[in-house]
């Protein structure tokens, strides 16, 4: 095995050279992705609706196709393209027909969401998994690392079959369709994968995991901390590296991890290098390339047409609902700092959709960034423009001041006296007096956001918080089929989701006075 090490280093560092992508002219690039995907589809349904070989013969491709093709969020694409997909018919929004259908984490809205994941959009994650492991040359680790196991938390590779489309978590769908070789250092394997069970899923790694040499975890932060605990707890360690020693290096995505890292520290017996990814149902769109900071790449040259819409209330309503007529940018007329929402074209057959994602640009030059929210996970009721980056930096400051580790937590805006409120909802294992939490969240609120700290003297008149054990939290995932894999806890609760959480909760017998 120390031979098949050095081989794997080798080959990390010779592909780390050659699939570095310098981009001189993004704009050219990008326009070239561009050109790719149209030429591709211009023989499906939606190709020949909005004349792609007419765009094809454009001088002005981005513009032309930007005057051509309307905005589409989840519920109009699939509403009018991509359920003839689902049906299992050909060439709709992508050539040929579609096998693959993600089922999204969801957390915008109760019901997920099945996004169609194509030949070429599987090549693209894999591609840009392979860039990803391959900036592993940039630390100064032995031959022997590369020979350690990958524990890939994800989702169930026991996918549904509804028709002739096969439907599950991507993550599962990405480790179905894995090349053969990674299979010498995958676990939790291929049997414990099929696991659909979360419950039980854990139950059968920590059973294994005394036979494993795992150096590098991926998956969702809330879900790789319950494992390690359970671990821990089931063979009686002081840490997780008494029985894996060569864990380095943690992958992580889909939430910030900063609520979470005092937490999971704590079950380290020395440091590891936390790795960001931004892996989505839609494709990979970014990872983290240096490790000097948390910003990540954008992935370019691989099957992605990025555009950027300014995030305000110009181009968006107060429920984050893109206008008609919102200004959008391409990547070259960004700028450092300021915070949009991303819209994406891809080899699976989006177009021009938002994903629902916002970010800010840490470095242009670079094409580097920071995800700070969801456009629909931020609260405005009355001006105060409250992102989800307020939130997570809010709550790690006050968690890091009471000594608590804070893991879930979420906020609605609700009516209070004729005008309003924000409820927290807020996950903590140790006793601590809310109305002093309160006090010092509302605080430091304040002085993270201008427009807030202006509102609360004005017409955002209280601030509530409940404290609750982060089980509930859990416990409500799984009651809505939405634990494990790639799932996470929604950041802001709207409407139904609201309600059904606060039902549930009351089942449970937890108070949830204000």
């Amino acid at each position: 095995m120390a031979f098949l090490g050095t081989i794997v280093k080798g080959a990390v560092n010779i592909n780390d050279k050659f699939l570095t992508v310098n981009i001189k002219n993004v704009y050219r690039s990008q326009s070239n992705t561009l050109k790719k995907l149209i030429k591709k589809a211009v023989r499906t349904e939606f190709g020949r609706t909005f004349e792609f070989n007419h765009l094809l013969k454009s001088r002005d491709l981005v513009k032309d196709f930007q005057g051509t093709v309307p905005f589409y969020d989840y519920n109009s694409i699939y509403k009018e393209w991509w359920h003839k997909c689902f049906r299992g018919e050909e060439n709709i929004t992508w050539p040929k027909r579609i096998k693959y259908f993600a089922l999204s984490s969801g957390t915008s809205g109760a019901p997920s969401k099945q996004i169609p994941v194509s030949p070429d959009m599987l090549q693209s994650m894999r591609r840009a998994g392979i860039r990803h492991f391959c900036t592993l040359s940039q630390l100064k680790v032995p031959s022997s690392f590369y020979e350690k196991n990958i524990l890939l938390l994800g989702g169930s590779t026991h996918l549904s079959q509804i028709g002739n489309v096969f439907e599950g978590d991507v993550s599962g769908i990405l480790t179905k369709n894995m090349q053969g070789w990674v299979y010498n250092f995958y676990k939790p394997g291929k049997v414990i994968s099929l696991e659909r069970d979360w419950n039980i899923k854990l139950d059968q790694i920590t059973e294994e995991a005394k036979d494993w040499d795992v150096g590098i975890i991926a998956g969702v932060p809330a879900w790789v901390q319950i494992l390690l605990e359970k671990i821990i707890n089931h063979y009686q360690l002081k840490h997780i590296h008494e029985l894996w020693p060569n864990f380095m290096i943690y992958a992580h995505g889909g939430v910030t991890f900063e609520p979470y890292k005092s937490g999971f520290s704590k079950l380290l017996g020395k440091e590891v290098l936390y790795m960001e990814t931004y892996l989505a149902s839609e494709g990979f769109l970014a990872y983290q390339k240096k490790y000097k900071h948390n910003a990540m790449q954008l992935v370019l040259r691989n099957g992605i047409f990025y555009e950027f819409v300014p995030f305000n209330e110009e181009n968006f309503t107060s429920d984050g609902e893109i206008r008609d007529g919102a200004r959008v940018l391409t990547m070259e007329a960004v700028k450092e700092g300021e915070e949009y929402a991303i819209l994406i074209s891809t080899c699976a057959g989006a177009w021009r959709y938002l994903i629902g994602d916002t970010i800010r640009f840490f470095s242009v030059k670079d094409y580097e960034i920071i995800i700070t929210g969801r456009t629909k996970h931020f609260l405005s009721l009355c001006g105060e423009h409250l992102s989800v980056d307020n939130m997570t930096s809010a709550i790690s400051i006050v968690s890091g001041e009471f000594g608590i580790d804070i893991k879930e937590f979420t906020v609605a805006g609700i009516p209070y006296d004729n005008l309003f409120a924000h409820k927290w909802y807020i996950g903590s294992d140790k006793k601590i007096d809310p109305h002093d939490l309160r006090d010092r969240l509302d605080k430091v609120l304040m002085e993270l956001n201008d427009d807030y700290a202006t509102e609360r003297k004005a017409a955002l008149k209280e601030v509530f918080v409940e404290v609750l054990p982060n089980k509930i939290f859990y416990d409500w995932q799984e009651k809505i089929g939405k634990i494990g894999g790639q799932h996470k806890f929604p950041r802001v609760l709207r409407n139904e989701q609201l309600e059904d959480w606060q039902r549930f909760a009351k089942g449970k017998n937890y108070s949830f006075t204000r």
